[in-house]
């Protein structure tokens, strides 16, 4: 029995990956929303410095929070912190972009067609751009226009859309979307490492000592805290991105994620918003609007697909006339026995090696290597338009034995 102990590798990180990003985002998304539910405190717990408190029932019991916006009078036993999430959630990201994007560079990566880099070379690109995003970042926001969250939330977005659209000349798009997140990502748990422990170490050493308490360490950590949370939702779209090719196979897949990311960012803000004032109406038209936005636009890329080339005797296509191209170009990958290097096993379990295996897979062949040059996977194997041209004219024939 033979064991591929790096396709197992990959799954037991990108499950672990998963998990802890579900309990980073679940905490954020429970801390903002107990922040903007937070009533105002009594007269007593007020004078106590409680800026505000909140009731709530869930799994058969009551719970009472109080908010401190500095520090309470006396440090507390036990003190729960919340960081291990964020820490994890990044180190299993960051193994499976070395895994999958570096490791196997030259199909999951590179281009040639936009450039042709050596494998180090695009490595220390991926790499750069995470360290150089963080630094743009993080010191934005320690500049005066950080004090604005809505100017500071618009440099950041056109710094991602501009990033996304020169890592997109320079990698594979559905690697310049994984960067992205990556991005964000390494943006979201700096902010955890860099301000947000740090400061809340530095307000209980005060609290411990008996000194007085920065307020302002309190309210970078909040400010940080708001931004993570409204990343979370264009993070997790990226990481789900890969299975559907239509978003990062359009004509400008940057301007694709530009859109769903501000999707996400505004439905992000209906919640809070709603938890906040309730006053919701105009923010949830805006995420229907660029919602709508998104999908027309793909929408209009499909029907507006490339135009196909001249293609010789159209009308006497058959699979014998694609056969040759499925084979030079897919079935290295999607057969019962792969010969390609990266894989044991077909991607997905799809096979391409019969009439009756591609017929099956028409659309999903089409959408791939026709409408789009997601497949073959960094165009390896050098697939000309021409041959798309006639495979796609074949399947657009009704795809004949």
């Amino acid at each position: 029995m033979q064991i591929d102990f790096l396709e197992w590798l990959n799954l037991a990180v990108r499950w672990l990956h998963l998990t802890a990003g579900i309990a980073w985002i679940g905490a954020s998304f429970y801390f903002v929303w107990l922040d903007n539910s937070l009533e105002k405190a009594p007269a007593d717990a007020e004078a106590a410095g409680v800026s505000g408190h909140l009731w709530s029932v869930h799994g058969g019991g009551f719970y009472h929070n109080e908010k401190y916006p500095v520090g309470p009078e006396q440090m507390p036993k036990h003190l729960h912190w919340f960081k291990w999430e964020a820490y994890v959630t990044w180190l299993s990201g960051f193994s499976m972009l070395v895994l999958v994007y570096y490791i196997g560079a030259r199909s999951f990566l590179i281009d040639p067609s936009k450039a042709n880099l050596a494998v180090d070379d695009a490595t220390a690109l991926g790499i750069s751009s995470l360290i150089v995003s963080w630094l743009f970042y993080h010191l934005v926001c320690k500049s005066p226009l950080g004090r604005d969250p809505r100017v500071m939330g618009a440099i950041w977005f056109a710094y991602l859309v501009g990033a996304a659209a020169f890592l997109e000349s320079v990698f594979n798009s559905r690697g310049a979307y994984l960067h992205i997140g990556a991005i964000i990502g390494t943006a979201m748990v700096g902010n955890v490492f860099f301000v947000i422990i740090p400061n809340q170490k530095k307000v209980v050493a005060a609290l411990r000592a008996g000194e007085p308490i920065d307020p302002k360490l309190g309210a970078e950590g909040k400010q940080r805290s708001v931004h993570n949370n409204y990343m979370t939702l264009p993070v997790l779209f990226i990481m789900i991105s890969h299975h559907y090719p239509m978003t990062y196979g359009a004509d400008r897949p940057w301007l694709v994620l530009a859109l769903l990311g501000a999707t996400g960012i505004a439905v992000r803000h209906v919640f809070n918003v709603r938890h906040h004032d309730g006053k919701t109406g105009k923010w949830i038209a805006l995420a229907v609007v660029l919602a709508l936005a998104s999908v027309t636009y793909v929408s209009m890329e499909k029907a507006g697909a490339k135009p196909a080339a001249p293609v010789a005797q159209a009308n006497t296509l058959n699979y014998a006339s694609i056969k040759p191209i499925m084979q030079k170009h897919c079935t290295e990958c999607h057969a019962a026995a792969p010969t390609s290097d990266l894989f044991s096993e077909p991607p997905l379990g799809l096979k391409l090696e019969t009439y009756a295996e591609v017929h099956a897979a028409r659309d999903k062949v089409k959408a791939m290597a026709v409408d789009s040059d997601v497949m073959p996977l960094g165009n390896m194997t050098g697939m000309t338009e021409e041959e798309r041209a006639t495979l796609g004219a074949w399947i657009a024939k009704g795809a004949p034995e």
